[in-house]
């Protein structure tokens, strides 16, 4: 409870009980340098069951203000020492929490007198003498201005308390996003491989935290290796969550489980065919997960010995082959993408690959990054791209394809996931038999 005492210009005071909202009572301070006109607003004032305190000053009134919630103010324009309009100015510069509704008593009538007044900050004027019904009026339509401003505190109150529990929630879900972006990026073990007569390259880049696209490979045998790339629809954590299961399908570290694999008569495991895979998929996909997602996805089983290559596209970006004079093209047949339908029917194609050819399989992400007028890269975007990066190797070309895309686009943030596989193919097989003979 906070007590005020103010000192009059003679010995008497006034002692108040100033808390905020005492028995739901609304605080009237009257400031004047007549007592009399002190004591008869403040007896109007208590008739209607407001709190009152009064001061003899613009000063006293200051210094009671600093220290005490005050709800309206009714005070003289013309006071000696800091008169009404000063005092009205000052008061506006406090530190208050809450609104100060503020009514100046005058005898001016001037426009120009009121606009200052108004400029200033009062609320509003009261000609003396005063009518008490129109005290009344002016009183009443100033708490109906304070019970808008208090529940518009209690609206803003409870905001900016659930926006700082959004904002804790936000910072738990991107904590574990970022977690989760690793977790994911760890999907990925290893990001170049030498298998002698071929490399393979891969790159994965999401939109945002977590993404849909995934791409890897896996040796089979010294002669055999598959690649893939696949890419979820839509974005954010459901694709994440898929393309991690999609990820222990094609797996070379537990091969039975891998699609791409069957068991052979001698208890080991041979490449399926890729048109077998990806029907194996869609059946799993169709009866065993229940998701609106689907995927596209590009695999290939690759023979080191004779650089053959055959592959099955089903709704995946097209292929682009570099042979080693540079020149490019794009290959593939579409396909229909995996989980879309029951029926869908897949098909193999191959390529075969001289020494110093290479293969890139790019996602979406690359083929329809958009520029500034929201044309797309498109196939003949990604072979230019080649064709101008033809001596780049493995990692580099990957590293330059990003900068190309962030260059295309103009934005370091790209609107869907980039991923590619690179293989290259050197024809040097290290464990290509010797000659006999």
């Amino acid at each position: 409870m906070n007590k005020a005492v103010l000192t009059q210009t003679q010995p008497d005071f006034v002692e108040v009980d100033c808390s905020p909202g005492q028995e739901g009572k609304r605080f009237v301070l009257v400031v004047d340098d007549s007592k009399v006109q002190r004591k008869i607003l403040t007896a109007m004032l208590k008739r209607w069951g407001f709190q009152v305190a009064e001061a003899a000053s613009g000063q006293e009134a200051m210094d009671f203000c600093a220290s005490n919630h005050v709800d309206f103010v009714l005070s003289d324009w013309m006071m000696p020492g800091m008169n009404g309009l000063e005092f009205c100015q000052a008061f506006r510069q406090l530190d208050r929490q809450g609104y100060g509704y503020f009514i100046l008593l005058t005898s001016k009538s001037e426009k120009g007198e009121i606009a200052r007044g108004l400029e200033v900050g009062a609320d509003d004027f009261l000609t003396k003498p005063v009518n008490a019904d129109e005290l009344r009026a002016r009183i009443t339509a100033g708490e109906r201005i304070l019970k808008m401003e208090g529940e518009l505190q209690e609206k803003n109150r409870l905001v900016s308390a659930t926006l700082n529990e959004l904002t804790e929630l936000y910072d738990m879900v991107d904590r574990d996003l970022m977690e989760a972006k690793k977790l994911q990026q760890s999907l990925i073990r290893e990001r170049f491989k030498d298998f002698g007569a071929a490399q393979v390259s891969l790159t994965l880049r999401s939109s945002g935290h977590v993404g849909g696209d995934l791409v890897g490979f896996f040796r089979v045998d010294d002669h055999q290796i598959g690649i893939w790339g696949i890419d979820v629809s839509g974005h954010g954590i459901t694709s994440a969550l898929m393309t991690a299961r999609l990820a222990g399908n094609l797996s070379g570290r537990s091969p039975e489980q891998n699609v791409a694999l069957e068991a052979d008569e001698n208890g080991g495991f041979r490449l399926r065919n890729p048109a077998d895979a990806a029907d194996l998929l869609n059946t799993i996909v169709m009866n065993e997960m229940e998701t609106e997602h689907y995927f596209t996805l590009l695999i290939a089983n690759v023979d080191l010995r004779t650089g053959k290559v055959v592959m099955c596209q089903a709704g995946h970006p097209h292929p682009v082959i570099q042979r080693a004079d540079g020149s490019c093209e794009s290959v593939g047949t579409g396909g229909m993408p995996v989980g879309l339908i029951d029926a869908a029917y897949y098909t193999d194609f191959s390529v075969t690959l001289a020494p110093g050819d290479r293969i890139f399989i790019p996602s979406d992400g690359v083929m329809e990054c958009p520029d500034p007028q929201e044309s797309l890269l498109d196939d003949e975007g990604v072979r230019d791209f080649m064709v101008m990066n033809a001596d780049r190797k493995g990692e580099k070309l990957l590293e330059a394809m990003i900068t190309h895309l962030t260059e295309y686009s103009g934005q370091k943030d790209f609107p869907d996931d980039v991923s590619a596989v690179l293989l290259e193919f050197s024809g040097e097989d290290v464990h290509r038999p010797e000659p006999t003979g």
